[in-house]
């Protein structure tokens, strides 16, 4: 096994461990073995369930001494992202139900408040943790409450606008804050590091605090000491801004300490005690961690097992599965290169996920074209934006669920002035196991109000294919979204042809009823319709493609000549597909058309698999069928 073993495997420390208070009751010297014990329960879950291992496994020390030296739950931690919050559960009271991770009933993947006491705030995107920690700060001093607020943000979440908007108020405030700078990228030489931990560590000791605050007050009563004391601060922060990069933080007035190595017990315990003990203000830690530490595949590929599926222990390789059709990732992907190779207009965006939305293809073809922004969905869509200005046609690469943070620069930098912007919005409706902060079920419902936008959703894969060249054509901007896992397996043949704007296709005539699903429905809705076909009811189908404009020609001829339509959505029913279908109708008729209209509920879905989310939801092929015998059989009885 690639993985460190305990020395005694008979004696486990973790199943001792029921919460904080167990933990704080052990020696330093069992916390080594602690650590060693949870990686391993760590990867032996993962491997089993799947899940975000490589960030969990790089902060297992610094949970430990983070719950050892502050006193959780009253002292609240606020993990921001929340992938990396494993060791953290397993130490809160949560070990027994651990093996439940990501299942249909069992643990969240990220922390939940309603999970847990020791989770004070619900995360899932990133660059959140700042500015909740520091609300919460502010309400724990407006009570005249004394705990301390921990907020732990990784080096790519400071990518985000959001964390230095929290970190510009909070130094503004000068309120008692204290922030973890996990930083799992920067290389620093090992002696510079050391030295910037010994003095960062001590420099935050008792007796030098004391004595820098007696100075302090000392030198301020005369000219010449301010002369003093001013060069004594320039001196400082000469010295720290040579060997570390805190003047940054230093400029937003937060305190900075670091970097210290974020794997050894006694740099960290000293720092968070000092801290704990002499902090007043904002403070900001610096610490350095391996991602995926302690299991070797992690560790030497970090970027393939931050988010896993189940994989064998022994080699990191993922557990073999039968080959199937292309993920609606990679044909968008293959497709986006294949429109570039002909079209020099063509350029890409992504923030911060290259390898999710499928454009690593694209960044090594055309390395020039391609613009990594960071986690920094506003700026990606208004960086679009100026680049369609100059000619060029962006294709901004998004989840749905981060979508969500860029839909002022949507409707204000993209809509507004028109311009020709495709957004690609990958993990459309249900996308699994990461759950209700990751599923992209609302993009239908908050950009189709949106005036100028041109909004599709493709039946297939071949389909999306086709879609790409069409919103390269369009004068304005468009939104594609499709879902996430892989295609039907229908043929990709031809080379990528345009779509007539506005226009649906009929699949399947039927007098009965009329089955309009969108995206990823349209193939239960004519598995529906064979069903009801054996039974003597005739099921028409319209994969409408367009979600805005609607095909209003071809939906108000069905509608009439069936008189009940059924509309599908993997997308919340509110202000979605189903309703742009209802206002269609209510508009312009046809008169006394009975509609129903299937989709996700109005609560958040919790996680669980897409085909259970479906089934869930009842927008599956047997809730189409069960919806469409109990129409049917209405319109008989009424007749």
């Amino acid at each position: 096994m690639s993985i460190s073993n305990h020395p005694n495997p008979t004696v486990s420390i973790l199943e001792r461990i029921n919460d904080p208070a167990d933990l704080r009751a052990l020696t330093e010297s069992d916390l080594p073995a602690l650590a060693r014990e949870i990686r391993q329960r760590i990867v032996e879950t993962t491997a089993a369930n799947g899940g975000h291992l490589a960030p969990s496994l790089g902060v297992v020390e610094l949970t430990l001494a983070l719950h050892y030296v502050f006193n959780t739950p009253d002292d609240k931690i606020i993990w921001d992202v929340g992938h990396q919050c494993y060791a953290h559960k397993l130490i809160t009271g949560r070990r027994e139900r651990f093996r439940t991770l990501r299942q249909p009933g069992g643990l969240s993947g990220f922390p939940k408040r309603e999970e847990s006491i020791y989770d004070p705030f619900d995360t899932g995107h990133s660059s959140t943790s700042i500015s909740a920690a520091l609300g919460m700060t502010l309400g724990r001093d407006l009570k005249g409450d004394c705990h301390k607020t921990i907020a732990v943000i990784g080096d790519g979440s400071m990518t985000g606008g959001l964390a230095f908007e929290g970190l510009n108020q909070a130094g503004h405030l000068d309120k008692n804050l204290i922030v973890i700078l996990n930083d799992n990228e920067m290389s620093i030489s090992p002696n510079v590091g050391a030295l910037s931990s010994f003095l960062s560590r001590k420099l935050t000791g008792k007796t030098v605090v004391r004595i820098k605050k007696e100075l302090e007050n000392l030198l301020k009563h005369s000219k010449a000491g301010e002369n003093i004391l001013s060069l004594l601060k320039r001196s400082e922060e000469s010295l720290k801004g040579f060997f570390t990069p805190g003047m940054l933080f230093e400029a937003l007035k937060f305190e900075y300490i670091g970097p210290i190595p974020g794997h050894q017990f006694e740099a960290l315990l000293e720092t968070f005690r000092n801290v704990r003990d002499f902090s007043s203000g904002p403070v900001l830690i610096h610490v350095l961690t391996t991602k995926g530490k302690g299991y070797r595949p992690a560790e030497e590929r970090p970027g393939d097992f931050h988010g896993v599926g189940p994989f064998e222990i022994e080699t990191g390789k993922p557990l073999t599965v039968a080959a199937g059709p292309p993920a609606y990732t990679k044909v968008f992907g293959d497709t986006l290169v294949e429109l570039a190779e002909k079209d020099p207009r063509l350029t890409a965006i992504t923030a911060a996920m290259p390898a999710g939305t499928g454009l690593l293809k694209f960044a090594e073809r055309f390395p020039e074209r391609f613009f990594d922004v960071g986690i920094a969905e506003q700026h990606a869509v208004t960086f679009a934006a100026g680049l369609a200005c100059e000619g060029l046609r962006p294709v901004v690469a998004v989840y749905s669920t981060f979508l969500q943070r860029a839909l002022d620069q949507v409707i204000h930098d993209v809509c507004l002035p028109n311009l020709p912007v495709i957004l690609a919005i990958d993990r459309g409706g249900v996308v699994g196991d990461d759950g209700p902060t990751h599923h992209g079920v609302f993009d239908l419902s908050f950009l189709r109000f949106i005036p100028n936008l041109l909004l599709m959703a493709p039946k297939d894969e071949d389909e999306l294919r086709h879609m790409l060249l069409t919103a390269l054509h369009c004068p304005g901007p468009v939104a594609i979204r499709y879902p996430r896992g892989p295609g039907l397996g229908v043929p990709l043949t031809g080379e990528p042809r345009k779509l007539p704007l506005g226009k649906g296709e009929l699949l399947q005539e039927g007098e009965d009823v009329l089955l309009l699903p969108v995206g990823n429905r349209v193939a239960p809705a004519l598995e529906a319709a064979a069903g009801l076909a054996k039974v003597g009811i005739g099921a028409a189908v319209i994969n409408p493609r367009f979600v805005k404009p609607l095909d209003g020609d071809l939906i108000r001829a069905w509608a009439a000549r069936t008189g009940i339509v059924i509309t599908v959505e993997d997308n919340a029913q509110s202000g979605g597909f189903g309703s742009a279908v209802l206002e269609l109708l209510a508009r312009r008729g046809p008169a006394g058309v009975r509609v129903k209209t299937l989709g996700l509920p109005d609560r958040f879905l919790e996680h669980g698999t897409q085909p259970g989310l479906w089934h869930q939801a009842r927008i599956d092929a047997a809730a189409i069928t069960a919806a469409a015998l109990e129409l049917v059989q209405e319109k008989k009885s009424t007749s």
